[in-house]
């Protein structure tokens, strides 16, 4: 039985295709990252304080089911 997975696994299918129309990434200032980073974490941040007034609920329905 030929190994398939080392077939498969040769410098010809591995390399990508080479469009004239790629181009090199441009990179993003310091301003677009620091951006990027505070909109991420605010986002972070609003997604825990929901779960934890969720989980808070969820304890309060608890009690009030069980009397």
């Amino acid at each position: 039985m030929p190994n398939i997975y080392r077939a498969n696994f040769n410098k010809e299918t591995r390399a990508l295709p080479q469009d004239k129309n790629n181009k090199k990434k441009k990179k993003k200032s310091f301003k677009e990252l620091k951006g990027n980073t505070v909109k991420s974490l605010n986002e972070v941040e609003y997604f825990l304080t929901n779960i934890k007034s969720f989980s808070k609920q969820i304890k309060i329905y608890k009690m009030l089911k069980n009397k």
